[in-house]
């Protein structure tokens, strides 16, 4: 008995001590494993990132397009091989789009701080090049295009980096539509970098402060005329002289004030442009005309929920510029026109804040015009919106002079040719979109636009322009149109 006790008790220690030797060999207690919150001070969509006070929302799209008639996809067949009209012409284009945005926000006792990103990777069929077809537009990221459209921080009423532009209305671009093309206003509808201080007076007032680079979205063209010799004729079709910038020295300038209510929305928006030349020829010593400021002035209303039905709504704005066009010729419109119609008629257009020669002042374009649209819900899941706009182009007496009394020009005149730089140009179209489910829609958008150029009579140009494949002989200017067709599908998320 006593032996069996002592097997037992000798097991029980041996089993002890084994255990120890066990449990020292274990890791430390790891720790609770911290789950995702939802952070519901901003919305739906938004989480705490672990182990942090910052709350994150992550979105975007998916998009598949293809535009028919199209200049690309954004506008008309309005200019280079698609304004042809020819073999050169692509009948159609189609684009993959992965759209991703990325929000970020933190309560601090100076108030909430932002940031914001919105970045896109894109594949778009691409234009024809001579005889030989490219394969894609853009080059930029494994056969496609990678674009940051925003990225900014805000803080305390500060907003830095790219962003939409202050003069812009909430609709940018688009009223009612997803056609490109509408003149009519501003719109930088892929972000310009600013330097913005918001002011928030409560009961959806606010009023804003801008400094914002003008280089890539509010230039159009500088022209010097003495660049239009008759060596070089066929190339007011593109241009009304050699492009003449001189370097970035001062931002624009842009002023808003914005009155948000339930029954909509009214918006003033004013921008100052600064025009700043390079020199009249080739070095220094040839001098430079003046800077000269620009100015752009632009009203926006906002109708919601009218009576013709639930969520109907009206988007109108108007504007008017002078020597600073691309507050009426939007970001993504054409500064150039040359559409090629049957019987060897051509009607062509150049748009520029402002035209000088040598020993000359800068002569500033004024334009005006206006954009709009209705849409309307026939049911849950289908509505449809009409829209349009209307603009013209002006140059004063002084730079008419100097671009029709070019050589150029005087080489290119025919029978009957009178020279007119102004123009019109004009878009209307219709819209229709069906939501079968929830944030999927699919959409046609047919869209028809007109250049009424005031050029008239006949131009001989003396050789083959190669780029479209249009041989040497006389046009007849008139007036052109333009009809495409965009079928979209997109995923929202």
């Amino acid at each position: 008995m006593n032996m069996i006790k002592s097997l037992v008790l000798g097991s029980a220690a041996a089993l002890v001590a084994m255990s120890g030797a066990q449990a020292a060999d274990l890791p430390i207690k790891a720790k609770a494993v911290e789950y995702v919150k939802v952070c519901s001070l901003y919305g739906a969509g938004f989480y705490y990132i672990p182990g942090t006070d910052t709350c994150i929302k992550l979105g975007g799209y998916l998009r598949a397009e293809a535009s028919f008639a199209s200049n690309g996809q954004f506008n008309n067949a309005v200019n280079g091989s698609a304004g042809a009209n020819n073999r050169l012409s692509n009948y159609y284009y189609s684009r993959a789009r992965q759209d991703l945005n990325i929000d970020t926000r933190t309560a601090t006792e100076y108030g909430v701080v932002r940031t914001y990103a919105d970045l896109t990777f894109t594949w778009t069929t691409g234009n024809t090049a001579g005889s030989a077809p490219s394969a894609y537009t853009g080059d930029g990221v494994a056969g496609g295009t990678l674009g940051v459209y925003y990225a900014f921080i805000q803080f305390a009423g500060f907003t830095l980096g790219k962003a939409v532009s202050q003069f812009d209305t909430p609709w940018t671009n688009y009223p009612g539509n997803n056609f490109d093309g509408l003149w009519g206003g501003g719109g930088t509808v892929t972000g310009v970098n600013q330097f913005t201080y918001t002011a928030d007076f409560g009961s959806g007032i606010t009023a804003a402060i801008s400094a914002q680079d003008q280089t890539a979205y509010t230039q159009t063209n500088i022209w010097n005329t003495a660049g239009l010799t008759a060596a070089n004729a066929a190339t007011v079709i593109g241009s009304y002289g050699t492009a003449s910038y001189g370097g970035n020295v001062a931002p624009d300038i842009v002023g808003m004030v914005r009155v948000d209510q339930a029954w909509g929305l009214f918006q003033a928006s004013f921008a100052a442009h600064d025009n700043h030349t390079a020199y009249y020829g080739a070095s220094e010593a040839t001098g430079h005309p003046a800077d000269k400021w620009g100015w752009a002035a632009q009203l926006a209303l906002s109708i919601k929920n009218i009576p013709t039905g639930p969520g109907d709504t009206i988007n109108i704005q108007g504007v008017y510029t002078n020597g600073a066009s691309r507050y009426n010729a939007q970001s993504l419109v054409p500064t150039s026109y040359a559409i090629y119609g049957g019987g060897n008629t051509l009607g062509f257009a150049n748009l520029g804040d402002s035209v000088f020669t040598t020993n000359g002042d800068q002569q500033l374009t004024t334009t005006y015009g206006f954009r709009g649209a209705y849409t309307h819900n026939w049911s849950p899941t289908w509505n449809s919106a009409i829209y349009g706009s209307w603009a013209a182009v002006s140059y004063n007496n002084t730079a008419k002079g100097l671009i029709c009394g070019s050589a150029a020009i005087t080489t290119l005149a025919g029978p009957g040719f009178t020279c007119n730089p102004d123009f019109n140009i004009s878009s209307l179209g219709v819209i229709t979109r069906w939501t079968p489910v929830k944030n999927l829609t699919f959409s046609a958008d047919v869209a028809w636009t007109n250049l009424d150029q005031k050029h008239s009579g006949n131009i001989v140009i003396p050789a083959t322009i190669a780029s479209v494949a249009k041989p040497a002989g006389t046009y007849q200017l008139k007036d052109q149109n333009s009809v495409s067709l965009l079928l979209r599908a997109q995923r929202n998320f």
